[in-house]
């Protein structure tokens, strides 16, 4: 078990996205996610790789790759925009801040990834959680599909 410190902090000096957050209700960590909870958890993945993005102690190639998840996040221009799909327009993002996440982890320490983390449970564990979810419902689909 780690030994984890959790420094209280004043509501002036928690950071906004967090305040918000912490009015926000998701799925107990631990247990099997689903394409719901995972959707629920894309805000903060997609804070997560913003504030990485912009932490000077992650290498500048990884911050670039970064800035091209984000900017796809954000670009109107999506293979399932959210315009026509509602929140299944989201899946598309969610399996490119996966896949930007997945990359990031490799190449940046455990404990920078846990410093940005505004969500419930680990890290680690939602990125892992969101990856394989992604491989198993997407990847996994693609490759039958194209192998058959």
């Amino acid at each position: 078990m780690e030994n984890r410190v959790e420094i209280d902090l004043n509501p002036r000096e928690r950071r906004l996205y967090d305040r918000v957050r912490a009015t926000v209700r998701t799925p107990v960590p631990g247990t099997s996610s689903d394409l719901r909870d995972l959707l629920l958890a894309f805000p903060d993945l997609a804070m997560l790789v913003f504030r990485l993005m912009r932490d000077d102690r992650v290498p500048v190639g990884q911050r670039a790759i970064a800035l091209l998840g984000i900017g796809y996040v954000v670009s109107p221009i999506d293979v399932l925009p959210t315009f026509f799909f509602g929140p299944l327009g989201l899946v598309d993002d969610l399996i490119v801040i996966a896949a930007v996440l997945s990359r990031l982890v490799n190449y940046v320490h455990p404990d920078i990834v846990r410093s940005h983390w505004s969500g419930q449970g680990d890290a680690l564990d939602v990125v892992r959680r969101v990856s394989e979810w992604s491989d198993r419902n997407v990847t996994g689909r693609i490759r039958a599909v194209l192998g058959g």
